[in-house]
């Protein structure tokens, strides 16, 4: 898993996701002539720091967001949350400003403030995220960012074979969204496709444990159109890849302004259920993972 271990510790927080587009554009030019269609690739000017690739005849679009979540410096060594991690004392972070490099701690105080230990004042604005300690055994993967490096490393598998489809790289998801108003428009506009696979990793709970293969949600914060999400499942459960079904009543995605668009997308997550969310200690299931990379070529294919 050289790949998603690679894009584990590359530096790409909500609102700067400029390393992570660069590093996707690199990979796609470089192995876009193996894959079975040659995608035809939106980025640049009109898409900010998103990833449009577009194959074949497409009837349905993935969703993926490149972002993570992380903190930004304010004042003195005040810290800001972007997105939703965790806030533990001693959590290790790394950033770089233009003095240097960055490798400090979180502080949090008796109030749940949170603070960095840095030696020196960093410069105000900085992102920091979680420093990449990568591990692995034959039946998991743990690390930072999973959510979403493990969704974007989901999608350029199922680009190796895909005959007809959409993926759409997109930013901000962790905090608060924005990009896949205009992503959505695009596509619609331009493919005249409504329909969308979200390739996230949600998580592990008392009703979604580690491998029992990939979650197929059936709702969580909003409620997708139940057509589109009975059709998901019947797909899945004819092709006798490992799937589970997950109930929530909190949390989001990409779906969310996929939902609110002017445009009548249906949308249904699809991933596999992490440990230790937003946290240096995101761990995976391999047998999950497996089973999310199948579904995802399979639904490409009937949906």
């Amino acid at each position: 898993m050289k790949l998603l271990k690679e894009m584990c510790a590359i530096h790409a927080p909500s609102g700067n996701e400029t390393a992570m587009t660069n590093f996707l554009l690199k990979y796609i030019d470089k192995h876009k002539k193996n894959w079975k269609v040659k995608p035809k690739i939106f980025s640049g000017e009109g898409f900010q720091n998103c990833i449009v690739m577009v194959f074949g005849k497409p009837t349905t679009a993935i969703f993926a967001h490149i972002d993570s979540i992380g903190f930004t410096v304010r004042y003195g060594k005040q810290l800001l949350k972007i997105g939703g991690p965790k806030t533990v004392d001693g959590f290790e972070l790394v950033g770089e400003d233009s003095k240097g490099k960055i490798h400090c701690k979180l502080e949090v105080d008796n109030e749940n403030n949170i603070s960095h230990n840095f030696k020196r004042e960093i410069e105000r604005g900085t992102e920091l995220t979680f420093k990449p300690d990568w591990r692995e055994t034959k039946d998991y993967v743990q690390c930072c960012y999973m959510d979403n490096r493990l969704g974007v490393w989901n999608a350029l598998k199922v680009a190796e074979t895909l005959k007809d489809g959409i993926i759409a790289f997109s930013c901000w998801e962790e905090h608060g969204g924005g990009s896949v108003s205009f992503l959505q428009k695009f596509i619609y506009q331009k493919y005249n496709v409504s329909q969308s696979l979200i390739s996230d990793i949600t998580w592990v709970t008392e009703g979604v444990p580690h491998g029992k293969g990939v979650a197929i949600t059936m709702r969580d914060s909003l409620i997708p159109r139940r057509s589109y999400v009975e059709k998901v499942i019947a797909i899945a459960k004819k092709s006798k890849i490992k799937f589970q079904l997950e109930v929530e009543g909190s949390g989001g995605s990409d779906a969310k302004e996929l939902q609110m668009a002017e445009y009548p997308w249906d949308w249904c997550f699809v991933g596999a259920p992490e440990d230790n969310v937003h946290s240096p200690n995101e761990k995976v299931f391999k047998s999950d993972i497996d089973a999310m990379v199948k579904l995802y070529k399979v639904l490409m294919e009937k949906l």
